[in-house]
């Protein structure tokens, strides 16, 4: 179904004059997108049709609860609708939510009501408002303008309405990365001249140059973006996770080796196809253990597994096993022709171990493959966390505790941290 939008104002010329302009005015005329105005006016009583009031306690105006409550009740049903108030004291508009609010105006009407004034009477507000949202901490005059954005925003992601899909989606904050530098005739202007690889005509190395420059403007202009954008896209590496099975500690803090379980093989390899990782690598001496994994991972890429369950299958190729993790660490680094850069992980606190939030920015910071470290047991050696390039801090859970995760678990966090945006 394509999106249902109604705005509810006391001002629809300044509403209606916008819609019909542009690309949300083409997209509304195409019939892509159902965007309706409703005058508050008209529903409210009296000669005068007074829809505000003055404050009860003092203050200036206030919109009256009536004349909304007759608006929004003649526009749907209350389980036929979802009504946003724009409000300084709503909820921060973000990209995931105005996608949110793409599929609910798909299944239900999208009403958006326009305070105005000092704003809405709170009773209103109580028992029709589904959500308030605002655009930032600033204040307008009225609604009329977070409603046109909240309308923008929804309607542009439907599909027709920009033009091209892939334009949608790469905007900024659509993955959670800021967007590239654009350019236009001509090639110099004031001193300063496009890039030289914009001019050229390759398609891969442009390709290359934007996602480099969108990643440096996320990390100089917001980094708090990057904590929720999947960077995989932006990394001109590929990224790998290595499971060690040695050398890992025991319960007695000494050196050992584990045994491998069916769970973590089938459970974080699917992670790594979920995510895009090239390889789910796991390190052990064993040879009986190297060839268990092997039996396991041809059930499903041979045969009557790899029909029975194309998907596992998939998942399953990704396994690729080494008798010591530093031949793991070497065959990626010949597969990708550059040294990779190694983060190990732990459960405990360790000196000198970064946040997971700088360890994401300094991967897009570099030209190198990446490669997770993941110990079993009681964790990594102190010789791995010796080798690695970076150590990750622990993951902590509600509690703020140290809390033993599968390793299953703590890639699936770790891969998600990283690399999920929707």
């Amino acid at each position: 179904m394509k999106p249902r939008i109604s705005i509810v104002t006391a001002f629809p010329d300044l509403i209606r004059g916008v819609l019909s302009l542009s690309v949300l005015g083409r997209g509304i005329e195409s019939g892509k997108v159902d965007v309706s105005i409703v005058n508050i006016r008209d529903f409210a009583e009296g000669r005068y049709r007074q829809i505000d009031d003055y404050s009860f306690g003092g203050g200036g105006m206030v919109l009256m609860a009536g004349p909304l409550m007759a608006a929004v009740d003649s526009i749907a049903g209350r389980s036929e609708r979802y009504v946003v108030c724009p409000s300084p004291q709503g909820v921060r508009l973000y990209q995931e939510l105005v996608e949110d609010l793409h599929r609910i105006s798909c299944e239900k009407n999208l009403v958006i009501v326009c305070g105005h004034y000092e704003g809405i009477d709170e009773r209103f507000a109580e028992s029709c408002a589904d959500l308030e949202v605002s655009l930032g901490d600033f204040v307008l005059t009225g609604g009329e303008i977070p409603a046109l954005a909240i309308t923008d925003a929804v309607s542009r992601l439907v599909d027709g309405v920009v033009g091209r899909r892939d334009a949608v989606e790469e905007d900024s904050f659509f993955s959670g990365m800021l967007d590239h530098p654009h350019y236009t005739r001509p090639a110099e202007f004031a001193g300063r001249t496009v890039p030289d690889v914009l001019l050229g005509g390759d398609r891969s190395a442009i390709e290359s140059f934007r996602r480099a420059e969108s990643a440096k403007r996320t990390i100089s202009r917001r980094p708090d973006a990057v904590a929720r954008a999947g960077i995989m896209p932006y990394l001109g590496r590929g990224v790998y996770v290595l499971q060690l099975h040695h050398p890992v500690l025991n319960r007695n803090g000494m050196v050992g080796t584990t045994a491998i379980t069916g769970l973590d093989l089938h459970d974080i390899a699917r992670a790594c196809l979920t995510y895009g990782i090239k390889k789910y690598m796991v390190a052990t001496p064993l040879h009986t253990q190297r060839e268990m994994i092997k039996k396991v991972a041809s059930h499903w890429t041979e045969g009557y597994g790899a029909s029975f369950n194309p998907d596992r299958a998939e998942a399953m190729r990704r396994v690729k096993t080494f008798g010591a993790f530093t031949q793991a660490l070497k065959w990626v680094e010949e597969r990708e022709r550059s040294v990779p850069f190694s983060v190990a992980t732990t459960a405990k606190p360790r000196m000198g171990a970064l946040h997971w939030t700088r360890v994401k920015s300094g991967l897009l910071e570099q030209d190198r493959p990446t490669v997770f470290l993941f110990g079993t047991g009681y964790g990594l050696s102190d010789e791995v966390f010796d080798f690695a390039d970076a150590v990750m801090a622990p993951i902590m859970g509600g509690r703020g505790v140290y809390n033993h995760l599968s390793v299953r678990s703590a890639v699936g966090i770790v891969l998600d941290r990283f690399f999920g945006f929707r």
